[in-house]
Protein backbone atom coordinates (compact mmCIF):
# COMPACT_ATOMS: atom_id res chain seq x y z
CA UNK A 1 0.00 0.00 0.00
CA UNK A 2 1.68 3.20 -1.23
CA UNK A 3 -0.62 5.62 0.61
CA UNK A 4 0.62 6.95 3.91
CA UNK A 5 -1.14 5.52 6.95
CA UNK A 6 -3.04 7.84 9.25
CA UNK A 7 -1.81 5.80 12.22
CA UNK A 8 1.03 3.27 12.24
CA UNK A 9 2.80 1.09 14.79
CA UNK A 10 6.01 1.22 12.74
CA UNK A 11 7.93 3.29 15.32
CA UNK A 12 6.43 1.62 18.39
CA UNK A 13 8.88 -1.27 18.58
CA UNK A 14 6.13 -3.87 18.17
CA UNK A 15 7.74 -7.13 17.11
CA UNK A 16 6.42 -9.42 14.35
CA UNK A 17 3.37 -7.27 13.63
CA UNK A 18 2.64 -3.96 11.90
CA UNK A 19 -0.73 -2.29 12.43
CA UNK A 20 -1.81 0.65 10.26
CA UNK A 21 -5.02 2.59 9.87
CA UNK A 22 -5.75 4.10 6.46
CA UNK A 23 -8.20 6.64 5.12
CA UNK A 24 -7.69 6.91 1.35
CA UNK A 25 -9.47 8.55 -1.59
CA UNK A 26 -10.80 6.65 -4.61
CA UNK A 27 -7.96 4.84 -6.34
CA UNK A 28 -6.13 1.59 -7.02
CA UNK A 29 -3.02 -0.22 -5.83
CA UNK A 30 -0.97 -3.39 -6.19
CA UNK A 31 -0.19 -4.87 -2.77
CA UNK A 32 2.56 -7.42 -2.17
CA UNK A 33 4.68 -8.50 0.77
CA UNK A 34 7.16 -11.33 0.54
CA UNK A 35 7.57 -11.84 4.28
CA UNK A 36 4.19 -10.97 5.84
CA UNK A 37 0.61 -12.19 5.81
CA UNK A 38 -1.76 -9.26 5.52
CA UNK A 39 -5.25 -8.82 7.01
CA UNK A 40 -7.54 -6.00 5.91
CA UNK A 41 -10.51 -5.00 8.04
CA UNK A 42 -13.02 -2.54 6.57
CA UNK A 43 -13.76 0.45 8.80
CA UNK A 44 -15.77 2.37 6.17
CA UNK A 45 -19.05 3.81 7.50
CA UNK A 46 -20.70 3.14 4.11
CA UNK A 47 -20.21 0.19 1.70
CA UNK A 48 -17.31 0.58 -0.73
CA UNK A 49 -17.33 -1.02 -4.18
CA UNK A 50 -14.08 -2.91 -4.82
CA UNK A 51 -12.55 -4.83 -7.68
CA UNK A 52 -9.76 -7.22 -6.67
CA UNK A 53 -7.56 -9.66 -8.58
CA UNK A 54 -5.38 -12.27 -6.86
CA UNK A 55 -3.51 -14.69 -9.12
CA UNK A 56 -6.27 -16.11 -11.38
CA UNK A 57 -9.12 -15.21 -9.05
CA UNK A 58 -11.09 -11.99 -9.05
CA UNK A 59 -13.77 -10.42 -6.89
CA UNK A 60 -16.11 -7.52 -7.57
CA UNK A 61 -18.51 -6.39 -4.88
CA UNK A 62 -19.10 -4.26 -1.83
CA UNK A 63 -17.01 -4.26 1.33
CA UNK A 64 -18.95 -3.29 4.41
CA UNK A 65 -17.73 -2.35 7.86
CA UNK A 66 -16.34 -5.48 9.54
CA UNK A 67 -15.58 -7.34 6.30
CA UNK A 68 -12.15 -8.96 6.23
CA UNK A 69 -9.70 -9.90 3.47
CA UNK A 70 -6.60 -12.06 3.97
CA UNK A 71 -3.61 -12.11 1.62
CA UNK A 72 -0.90 -14.70 2.43
CA UNK A 73 2.76 -13.76 2.19
CA UNK A 74 4.38 -13.85 -1.25
CA UNK A 75 1.05 -13.28 -3.03
CA UNK A 76 0.23 -10.08 -4.91
CA UNK A 77 -3.22 -8.53 -5.18
CA UNK A 78 -4.56 -5.73 -7.37
CA UNK A 79 -7.28 -3.55 -5.81
CA UNK A 80 -9.47 -0.77 -7.18
CA UNK A 81 -11.96 1.04 -4.95
CA UNK A 82 -14.64 3.36 -6.23
CA UNK A 83 -14.93 5.84 -3.35
CA UNK A 84 -13.14 7.03 -0.21
CA UNK A 85 -12.19 4.04 1.91
CA UNK A 86 -11.21 3.44 5.53
CA UNK A 87 -9.59 0.22 6.70
CA UNK A 88 -7.19 -1.36 9.16
CA UNK A 89 -4.20 -3.21 7.71
CA UNK A 90 -2.42 -5.77 9.88
CA UNK A 91 0.79 -7.32 8.58
CA UNK A 92 2.11 -10.27 10.58
CA UNK A 93 5.46 -11.91 9.94
CA UNK A 94 5.09 -15.24 8.15
CA UNK A 95 8.24 -16.47 9.91
CA UNK A 96 6.60 -15.65 13.26
CA UNK A 97 3.41 -17.53 12.31
CA UNK A 98 5.55 -20.49 11.19
CA UNK A 99 7.36 -20.43 14.55
CA UNK A 100 4.07 -20.43 16.46
CA UNK A 101 2.84 -23.35 14.33
CA UNK A 102 6.04 -25.29 14.95
CA UNK A 103 6.07 -24.64 18.71
CA UNK A 104 2.37 -25.33 19.33
CA UNK A 105 1.52 -27.91 16.68
CA UNK A 106 4.84 -29.22 15.39
CA UNK A 107 3.85 -28.03 11.92
CA UNK A 108 6.27 -26.99 9.18
CA UNK A 109 5.74 -25.13 5.88
CA UNK A 110 2.43 -23.64 6.89
CA UNK A 111 0.29 -22.15 4.10
CA UNK A 112 -2.72 -19.87 4.54
CA UNK A 113 -5.86 -19.73 2.41
CA UNK A 114 -6.45 -16.33 0.79
CA UNK A 115 -9.84 -14.69 1.39
CA UNK A 116 -11.40 -11.90 -0.65
CA UNK A 117 -14.21 -11.03 1.77
CA UNK A 118 -15.28 -12.85 4.91
CA UNK A 119 -16.84 -12.30 8.31
CA UNK A 120 -14.87 -13.47 11.35
CA UNK A 121 -15.98 -12.11 14.72
CA UNK A 122 -12.89 -13.41 16.57
CA UNK A 123 -10.45 -12.00 14.04
CA UNK A 124 -12.33 -8.69 14.03
CA UNK A 125 -12.17 -8.55 17.84
CA UNK A 126 -8.37 -9.08 17.82
CA UNK A 127 -7.98 -6.45 15.12
CA UNK A 128 -10.04 -3.90 17.05
CA UNK A 129 -8.01 -4.51 20.22
CA UNK A 130 -4.85 -3.82 18.21
CA UNK A 131 -6.45 -0.67 16.77
CA UNK A 132 -7.40 0.51 20.27
CA UNK A 133 -3.84 -0.03 21.45
CA UNK A 134 -2.53 1.83 18.40
CA UNK A 135 -4.77 4.79 19.18
CA UNK A 136 -3.56 4.90 22.79
CA UNK A 137 -0.07 5.95 21.69
CA UNK A 138 1.30 3.87 24.54
CA UNK A 139 4.93 2.92 24.05
CA UNK A 140 5.04 0.51 27.02
CA UNK A 141 2.54 -2.08 25.82
CA UNK A 142 4.82 -4.73 24.38
CA UNK A 143 3.58 -7.60 26.54
CA UNK A 144 -0.04 -6.88 25.60
CA UNK A 145 0.74 -6.53 21.89
CA UNK A 146 2.84 -9.71 21.96
CA UNK A 147 -0.12 -11.55 23.49
CA UNK A 148 -2.43 -10.26 20.76
CA UNK A 149 0.09 -11.17 18.05
CA UNK A 150 0.29 -14.72 19.41
CA UNK A 151 -3.49 -14.91 19.58
CA UNK A 152 -3.74 -13.66 16.00
CA UNK A 153 -1.19 -16.22 14.78
CA UNK A 154 -3.01 -19.07 16.49
CA UNK A 155 -6.33 -17.96 15.00
CA UNK A 156 -4.88 -17.77 11.48
CA UNK A 157 -3.37 -21.24 11.86
CA UNK A 158 -6.60 -22.71 13.20
CA UNK A 159 -9.00 -21.11 10.75
CA UNK A 160 -7.06 -20.31 7.56
CA UNK A 161 -4.34 -22.95 7.17
CA UNK A 162 -4.63 -25.11 4.06
CA UNK A 163 -4.83 -28.15 6.33
CA UNK A 164 -6.36 -28.03 9.80
CA UNK A 165 -3.71 -28.72 12.45
CA UNK A 166 -4.26 -30.12 15.92
CA UNK A 167 -3.47 -27.63 18.64
CA UNK A 168 -1.86 -29.33 21.62
CA UNK A 169 -2.65 -27.58 24.91
CA UNK A 170 -0.96 -28.36 28.20
CA UNK A 171 -3.51 -28.50 30.97
CA UNK A 172 -3.07 -27.77 34.66
CA UNK A 173 -1.29 -24.43 34.67
CA UNK A 174 2.19 -23.84 36.04
CA UNK A 175 3.69 -25.74 38.98
CA UNK A 176 4.08 -23.51 42.07
CA UNK A 177 7.87 -23.22 41.78
CA UNK A 178 7.63 -22.11 38.13
CA UNK A 179 4.84 -19.66 38.88
CA UNK A 180 6.89 -18.18 41.73
CA UNK A 181 9.88 -17.80 39.43
CA UNK A 182 7.81 -15.90 36.86
CA UNK A 183 6.05 -13.68 39.40
CA UNK A 184 9.34 -12.74 41.03
CA UNK A 185 10.80 -11.84 37.64
CA UNK A 186 7.81 -9.64 36.77
CA UNK A 187 7.86 -7.86 40.13
CA UNK A 188 11.60 -7.22 39.80
CA UNK A 189 11.18 -5.65 36.36
CA UNK A 190 8.01 -3.56 36.65
CA UNK A 191 9.84 -0.50 35.35
CA UNK A 192 10.80 -2.25 32.11
CA UNK A 193 9.02 -3.38 28.95
CA UNK A 194 8.55 -7.00 30.02
CA UNK A 195 7.87 -9.27 27.06
CA UNK A 196 6.66 -12.82 26.53
CA UNK A 197 10.08 -13.37 25.00
CA UNK A 198 11.52 -12.61 28.47
CA UNK A 199 9.09 -14.79 30.44
CA UNK A 200 8.57 -17.94 28.38
CA UNK A 201 12.30 -18.85 28.16
CA UNK A 202 12.50 -18.78 31.96
CA UNK A 203 10.46 -21.99 31.89
CA UNK A 204 11.73 -23.28 28.54
CA UNK A 205 8.24 -22.98 27.05
CA UNK A 206 6.80 -21.50 23.86
CA UNK A 207 5.17 -18.12 24.25
CA UNK A 208 1.73 -19.54 23.48
CA UNK A 209 1.97 -22.42 25.97
CA UNK A 210 3.38 -20.10 28.61
CA UNK A 211 0.53 -17.60 28.17
CA UNK A 212 -2.07 -20.36 28.37
CA UNK A 213 -0.51 -21.98 31.46
CA UNK A 214 -0.07 -18.61 33.20
CA UNK A 215 -3.72 -17.74 32.70
CA UNK A 216 -4.77 -21.14 34.00
CA UNK A 217 -2.73 -20.54 37.14
CA UNK A 218 -3.57 -16.88 37.77
CA UNK A 219 -6.96 -16.48 36.13
CA UNK A 220 -5.69 -13.53 34.07
CA UNK A 221 -3.20 -13.20 31.18
CA UNK A 222 0.40 -12.07 31.85
CA UNK A 223 -0.07 -8.52 30.52
CA UNK A 224 -3.01 -7.94 32.88
CA UNK A 225 -1.05 -9.25 35.86
CA UNK A 226 1.85 -6.96 34.94
CA UNK A 227 -0.48 -3.96 34.82
CA UNK A 228 -2.06 -4.87 38.15
CA UNK A 229 1.35 -5.08 39.82
CA UNK A 230 2.38 -1.74 38.36
CA UNK A 231 -0.73 -0.17 39.88
CA UNK A 232 -0.02 -1.80 43.25
CA UNK A 233 3.55 -0.47 43.23
CA UNK A 234 2.22 2.97 42.33
CA UNK A 235 -0.12 2.84 45.32
CA UNK A 236 2.80 2.11 47.63
CA UNK A 237 4.84 4.97 46.18
CA UNK A 238 1.90 7.35 46.41
CA UNK A 239 1.60 6.54 50.12
CA UNK A 240 5.13 7.85 50.62
CA UNK A 241 3.70 11.34 50.60
CA UNK A 242 5.89 13.33 52.96
CA UNK A 243 9.53 14.22 53.08
CA UNK A 244 10.29 14.58 56.79
CA UNK A 245 7.75 17.08 58.14
CA UNK A 246 7.46 19.35 55.12
CA UNK A 247 4.52 17.57 53.53
CA UNK A 248 6.31 17.55 50.17
CA UNK A 249 5.77 14.32 48.14
CA UNK A 250 8.87 12.13 47.97
CA UNK A 251 8.29 11.52 44.24
CA UNK A 252 6.43 13.44 41.59
CA UNK A 253 3.69 11.68 39.64
CA UNK A 254 5.92 11.70 36.56
CA UNK A 255 8.69 9.94 38.52
CA UNK A 256 6.25 7.36 39.89
CA UNK A 257 4.95 6.73 36.37
CA UNK A 258 8.46 5.91 35.14
CA UNK A 259 9.31 3.86 38.26
CA UNK A 260 6.25 1.71 37.58
CA UNK A 261 6.85 1.20 33.86
CA UNK A 262 4.29 3.61 32.44
CA UNK A 263 5.31 5.48 29.33
CA UNK A 264 4.02 8.87 30.49
CA UNK A 265 2.24 10.74 33.26
CA UNK A 266 -0.99 10.74 31.20
CA UNK A 267 -0.83 6.99 30.53
CA UNK A 268 -0.22 6.34 34.22
CA UNK A 269 -3.17 8.53 35.21
CA UNK A 270 -5.52 6.83 32.74
CA UNK A 271 -4.60 3.29 33.81
CA UNK A 272 -4.68 4.17 37.51
CA UNK A 273 -8.17 5.66 37.15
CA UNK A 274 -9.40 2.56 35.31
CA UNK A 275 -8.18 0.28 38.11
CA UNK A 276 -9.06 2.37 41.16
CA UNK A 277 -11.79 4.76 40.07
CA UNK A 278 -9.69 7.81 40.96
CA UNK A 279 -6.67 9.70 39.71
CA UNK A 280 -3.24 9.26 41.35
CA UNK A 281 -3.53 12.81 42.73
CA UNK A 282 -6.88 12.03 44.36
CA UNK A 283 -5.55 8.73 45.73
CA UNK A 284 -2.54 10.48 47.23
CA UNK A 285 -4.88 12.83 49.13
CA UNK A 286 -6.67 9.89 50.73
CA UNK A 287 -3.60 8.33 52.33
Amino acid sequence: MESQANLSSQKRGWENILVEQYQVPKGEAICYDHKKHTIYLSLAPRPVSLYQVREKQSYRGFYRKGDIAITPADMSIFCRWERDDRFLQISISSAFVDTVARETMERENLELIPCFRTKDSQLEAIAMMLLTELQQENTASHLYVESLANLLAIHLIRQYATSKPHLAIREGGLPPYQLTQVLEYINAHLDRNVKLADLAPLLNMSKYHFSHAFQQSMGIPPYQYLLQQRIERAKLLLKQTERYSTGVPTRSLAEIALDCGFSSHSHFTKQFRQFTGMTPTAYRLTV
